[in-house]
């Protein structure tokens, strides 16, 4: 079969709106691990997150918040913004990136320890404190999507405006369409229809990531790869698996989230510390439904009623199809709020695709200015 080779959907030369930046500052935060209303915890392993600024210090605030969970920011991502205007605040999340400690050096056991939905709002709350902000632009992508709207539900009255990409509700249907899919049958006949999915759209991809379970564990594949993550490997072959295991999930993710596949972004996915970090905390949270009830997100959409909420999603998302968005917009309608914006654009799931860059630079450089931000 002769494919036909395609211009890569990532961000060209020509696309950048804004040139490469590195930051003025970074440094280390404490966090806390104990949360209001619950148990103290005062034996665990203190976590430190890493953040980095960008921009002009007297600038309108803007948190990016990353996705995954358990991805990285890179110094790539403040090309969004016009740096002259926004402060722009890079930070990883627990237990990946060059937070502190890491999944991937310690373990999960240690990793992901006090590592919940609940502790992710209250650090970015404890971020924004220290910076010194009473009122914040919140940029979020995927599972930044995610964890945005839910920093906003828990603080809507320090969120200036929301700008969204590639909505994730992470209902148990969003799950199943990426990660389960035909995998209880797919043994039986691996081109078979049998369930929707994205693996109709990436069936080689799909071959790798499904084939890497066996077959009498394919029924629930969050769970047996969730398995291999738990293990505390005490040779180099339980090593080897379970490094193995988290490529072949990363990697899966990384296949999927271009319209054309960018082989250096998939290759990334495939990196060891990346890999055992993203895959280990993905699973975590997704066999936990995320930390948050089933449809946390659209019934609380009218905590956030009154926040412009800008949102962008590619057409040909199959990491977060589309019809989140779409659930997204309806219920902010039903409690009375029209977003912002809402642009579909003719791209997969990245972030750096060029549409979707194209799209979220234009809304950030359109943003009605923020003037009172400073607590």
């Amino acid at each position: 079969m002769t494919q036909v080779e395609q211009k890569p959907s990532g961000v060209g030369p020509e696309d950048w709106f804004y040139p490469p930046s590195t930051p003025y500052r970074d440094g280390y935060l404490p966090l806390s691990n104990d949360l209001p209303g619950a148990p103290a915890t005062p034996d665990a392993p203190q976590h430190q997150m890493y953040y980095a600024l960008h921009g002009n210090p007297e600038g309108e605030p803007v948190f990016f918040i990353h996705g995954g969970p358990g991805g990285a920011c890179t110094d790539i991502l403040a090309r969004f913004f016009d740096l002259r205007r926004y402060h722009v605040i890079l930070f990883d999340q627990r237990g990946c990136g060059k937070s502190r400690p890491t999944v991937a050096e310690a373990g999960p056991k240690i990793g992901l320890s006090n590592n919940t939905t609940p502790h992710l709002v209250q650090d970015i709350d404890v971020l924004r404190r220290h910076l010194g902000y009473k009122k914040i632009h919140v940029f979020g992508g995927s599972w930044g999507s995610t964890l945005s709207l839910s920093y906003a539900i828990a603080h809507p009255d320090c969120v200036q405006s929301l700008i969204l990409r590639g909505i994730f509700l992470v209902g148990k249907a969003d799950l199943d369409y990426m990660y389960q899919g035909n995998a209880a049958t797919y043994h039986l006949n691996p081109k078979a229809i049998t369930e929707p999915g994205t693996y109709l759209v990436y069936p080689e991809a799909w071959k790798t990531y499904v084939e890497f379970i066996p077959v009498e564990k394919r029924g629930a594949m969050v769970a047996a790869y969730k398995e291999i993550f738990d293990m505390e490997p005490k040779t180099e072959a339980e090593r080897t698996l379970q490094l193995n295991a988290a490529r072949a999930w990363s990697v899966w993710e990384g296949s999927i989230s271009y319209l054309t596949p960018d082989l250096q972004a998939i290759a990334r996915f495939g990196e060891a510390t990346f890999a055992l970090c993203f895959a280990q905390i993905e699973a975590h949270y997704f066999v936990n439904n995320a930390f948050m009830p089933e449809g946390y997100l659209l019934k609380n959409a009218g905590k956030i009623a009154h926040i412009p909420v800008h949102i962008v999603h590619g057409r040909h998302d199959h990491v977060c199809p589309l019809m989140q968005a779409e659930q997204l917009v309806a219920a902010l309608r039903a409690a009375g709020a029209e977003p912002a914006s809402y642009i579909i654009t003719t791209a997969g799931h990245g972030p750096l695709e060029r549409e979707t860059y194209r799209a979220l630079a234009t809304i950030m450089r359109d943003l009605p200015p923020l003037t009172d931000f400073k607590a």
